[in-house]
């Protein structure tokens, strides 16, 4: 497994978007306002941001006890 290693350099976002699985491998989406709680989105809204959004950072979320082969967070602004 590569290490993360985060940017030294600060930088400003809207939203993050977060890909993970749950405990029996099923992938969850969710929404995370800055500064506030994450609310669950369907496949086809991450999907749409994944495509259609100006993203500025994706963060790949890394977890050996899990099997899904992509979880992520998406930093949009």
């Amino acid at each position: 497994m590569l290490p993360f290693i985060p940017s030294p350099i600060d930088f400003e976002y809207r939203m993050v978007f977060r890909a993970v699985a749950n405990s029996s491998g099923r992938m969850q989406y969710y929404k995370i306002p800055k500064g506030k709680k994450q609310q669950r989105i369907s496949k086809n809204e991450f999907s749409d941001i994944y495509n259609k959004s100006k993203i500025i950072a994706i963060r790949p979320l890394q977890d050996d006890s899990t099997l899904s082969p992509i979880q992520m967070e998406i930093y949009v602004k």
